[in-house]
Order: structure tokens, then sequence, then C-alpha cells
């Protein structure tokens, strides 16, 4: 298929593919100034062969941006009842077998065995977690629901996929429980139920600590890597536990109000992750405040444009599928700019579609695919076989597969 033909078949809100276009463009430059960091410093690679990984990355992302906005979004109903179960054995796989990495515990990893990459299966069951929520509040809508009754279809697998992620990942378990109470309170779930959830999970995460800190050879290093980060956050006088945040500190105030120029950032030579997790004191310190604050608008711009497509959609599902997948990528890159400029402890959370890294960037993509996909103009059709699917929930499953 030719790129015009690509182009005239790209459907959905033309803002979000203009503002995802233009982020996917702009990390090619903080992704192959900071991967110098990797190659002369750690000495992996060269930084043209990071480049040009980065971008068959963001190739094969924009591929599933494409392939997943073709899909009618009432499908993703029904794949998400099957993706669920697969996901959460993905989980119990990784955390069985995860990969270690000089010796320190990474059990959030699984290398794929053709293409010998890593892939890191809590992005993949994030999103399958949100599109299921969303599929199940569209399911109760409107009607008088008793908290025993939401405990075998809903709660019982976010717990379970939120305490399967949670050994080796708990930025990630926590901000992926915090995305389906928010969720679930837009779509309507009682609030008094959702504070008792949030009770249940605060004491399930107190638990948790307790045994690991009682057996802490059963999760070497990620207990005590989350206390010591806390406490480097309030204890300013840690300087040793804080080296990552001071440097992105002095790679920020380097950087001025229009930064030192593209390429020309000396931290990133210092700073660990600097193609990663601090990419965005990277981005500062080259491009100046200037460069970070119009980052910070393109990301406010998508979150803007994916609550218009939310508002706009006509069906309940997709109304709450947009929130759930949408709103997850805007609020990471806020956490991650956060980090960097110590407003939050280091939580380990790329800048979604600008750092480096082919789960992020696939699932980020898988993502925006379905924000897409709900706002297409569906033909006649497939908004009648939606709305009898919305009058007989039994028939979801069956008419989707």
């Amino acid at each position: 298929m030719k790129i015009r033909e690509i182009l005239q078949n790209l459907e959905g809100d033309k803002t979000i593919w203009a503002v995802v276009a233009l982020l996917g463009l702009f990390s090619f430059l903080p992704v192959y100034s900071a991967s110098s960091n990797l190659v002369y410093v750690v000495g992996n690679g060269t930084t043209m062969g990071h480049l040009l990984k980065h971008g068959l990355l963001l190739l094969l992302g924009f591929g599933i941006i494409y392939g997943v906005h073709r899909i009618p979004a009432h499908y993703f109903k029904g794949l998400s009842i099957i993706a669920l179960p697969g996901v959460i054995v993905l989980l119990v796989y990784t955390l069985a077998q995860g990969t270690t990495i000089d010796g320190a515990n990474a059990s959030r990893w699984i290398r794929l065995p053709l293409v010998g990459i890593t892939f890191q299966t809590s992005n993949l069951a994030a999103v399958v977690l949100m599109i299921y929520t969303a599929r199940y509040l569209s399911k109760i809508k409107d009607r008088q629901i008793r908290f025993s009754e939401s405990i075998i279809p809903l709660w019982a697998p976010v717990f379970l996929v939120v305490v399967l992620i949670l050994p080796a990942n708990f930025s990630t378990a926590a901000i992926l429980f915090a995305m389906v109470l928010i969720l679930c309170f837009l779509g309507g779930f009682p609030l008094r139920y959702l504070l008792g959830m949030v009770a249940a999970g605060v004491a399930g995460l107190a638990l948790f600590v307790l045994l690991a800190k009682a057996m802490p050879g059963v999760f070497p290093n990620r207990v005590d890597t989350w206390i010591s980060r806390v406490e480097n956050f309030w204890d300013r006088t840690d300087s040793e536990g804080d080296y990552q945040i001071e440097k992105a500190k002095i790679a920020i105030a380097s950087g001025g109000l229009v930064g030192n120029g593209a390429g020309k950032s000396v931290m990133k030579h210092f700073l660990p992750q600097s193609s990663s997790d601090f990419i965005y004191a990277i981005i500062i310190e080259e491009y100046g405040l200037v460069g970070g604050f119009l980052l910070m608008f393109f990301y406010l711009l998508l979150l803007f444009r994916i609550v218009v497509v939310a508002n706009a959609n006509e069906s309940v599902f997709g109304k709450l599928v947009v929130m759930g997948v949408g709103l997850p990528i805007v609020f990471q890159a806020l956490i991650n700019m956060g980090v960097a400029v110590e407003l939050f402890p280091v939580t380990g959370q790329t800048l979604p579609l600008i750092s480096s890294g082919g789960t992020s960037i696939w699932m980020t993509c898988l993502a925006i695919g379905v924000v897409l996909s709900a706002s297409r103009k569906p033909a006649k059709e497939e908004v009648q076989t939606d709305k009898n699917k919305e009058e007989h929930p039994l028939e979801i499953l069956s008419g989707q597969l």
C-alpha cells in the first residue's frame, strides 16, 4: 500500500494524529543526543545504532496505531475478555522468571525468544485491564449495583493484575490502581465503594511491605529500593542517594530559558537513564524552559482532545474506554516531568513517545490506536451493531469473535 493511500485511510481525530506524529518526530533529537551516554559511558553500541533502533520501534508503533484504529471500537469489549487471562498468565510467567540485570532483580521483563528483545508485560496488562474495566462499567451503567456483585467480575481481576505487577514495579502498579479508581469514579461507580477499595489497597500494600521485609530473599532489592527513594525524596541531606535528582536539577538549571542547543547537553554523560527516565531533564538542558513548556503543552493538548473525543462519543463504552486508556498516557508524562523537577520521588516511568524503549512506545501506541478508533465516525451498520450489543450484553462476546 502506497503512503498516499495510507494517509487517505487515516481516520479519527486529526489533532491527536498530529500531536502523536510531532512527539514521535521530536523524540529523535533527544534520544540521539542522550544515547551518547550509553555509547561512551556504558560502552553499549553506537549512537546511530540507538537512533535506528528508536526509529524502528516508532515505525512499528505507528503501525500498531494504524492497525488498531481501523478496528471498530465496540470490538475491544470482547477482545478484552479474551486478552485478560492471557496477560495474567504472562504476568505470572514474568514474575517467575523475570530477567536479572547486573545482579539486580528486574522481574518486569521477559525476553522474546525470536527477536531477542525484552518486553515489559505490565504495560500490556495495564491497557487490557483499563479496556476490561471500561467494558464492565458500561455494562452496569444505569443499574443499581451492590458491591458484592462487582467483586468477581471487576475487583478480583483488578487486584490480581495489580498484585502480580507490584513485586517488581511499584510505581506502575500504583498508577494502574489509581487509574482504575478514577475510571470507576467517572463511570458512576458508588464513591463509598471506591473509598473502601482505596483502604483495601493501602492495607494490602502495607501487608506486602511487611512480608517482604520479613522475607527479604523473596523479593530482593525492590522494597528497599522503594523505601530508599521515598526517604531520599524527603531527606535532602542524603546527596549520594539523591544522585539522579541532583544531576537532573543541574541539567535543568544549565538549560536556562532557551537551552544550550540540540545535542549540547553535558549532564547526559553523568545522568543515569538519560535517554529514558530522565530524558525530560536533558530536553530542558538542550532546549530550555521554552522547549520544556512546549512539550508539556502538547501533552496537555493531547489530554484536551482525549476529553473532547470521549465527550463526543455516543456510546457509554466509547466514552469510558477513551478516558481509560488515554488518561494514563498524559498522567505518566506529567509524573515523568515531575520526577525530573523533584516534585515526586523517582518512579522509573518513561516519557511516552519520547523516551527510548520498545514496550513503552508500543503500548502507548496501542492505547492511542484505541482512542482513535473510538474517535472515528462509524458507518451506520456499525452504529446499529453497537446499539444492539448494548441492549443485549450477553451477546457482546459471541458477536465480536
